[in-house]
């Protein structure tokens, strides 16, 4: 199992991508019970224009999770903060609990240079929150 930066731009990395969202999304919907969930209609062009970073995990050769995150420079009163946004955390639902999205999770804070770190799920995904919250997250609102 190994975490390696993926090329959202290239065809092969864009579509394997939106293959795990794709499949995970769909069980996140109905986990939280919403019929239209925005994430389902993203497209593999709008994945191969993200200026975001993607990682992945690999397991023999497949790709079974994707981490996207920001980077993102705000500065007030002569302050400058980076903070890093997890945009995404997905699963394919074949790799489900085998500890992939902690490893994504921990690989990115441990790699980036940031002043804090912000994420967002709906209130319904407790899996999520139980998750991001065993890696230092607070639920905030």
């Amino acid at each position: 199992m190994m975490i390696q930066k993926l090329n959202n731009s290239a065809s092969e990395d864009s579509q394997q991508i939106y293959q795990v969202f794709q499949s995970s999304y769909k069980i996140e919907a109905d986990l939280i019970v919403v019929e239209n969930f925005p994430s389902l209609s993203r497209t593999v062009e709008q994945i191969q224009q993200s200026s975001n970073e993607f990682y992945g995990v690999i397991v023999e050769g497949e790709l079974a999770g994707v981490i996207e995150i920001s980077l993102n420079e705000s500065s007030a009163q002569d302050i400058s903060n980076t903070a890093l946004e997890i945009e995404s955390l997905m699963v394919s639902p074949l790799f489900f609990k085998q500890g992939i999205a902690s490893r994504l999770i921990e690989f990115v804070l441990q790699n980036k240079a940031f002043e804090y770190a912000i994420v967002e799920t709906a209130a319904l995904n407790q899996p999520a929150i139980k998750l991001y919250e065993k890696h230092g997250f607070r639920v905030f609102k």
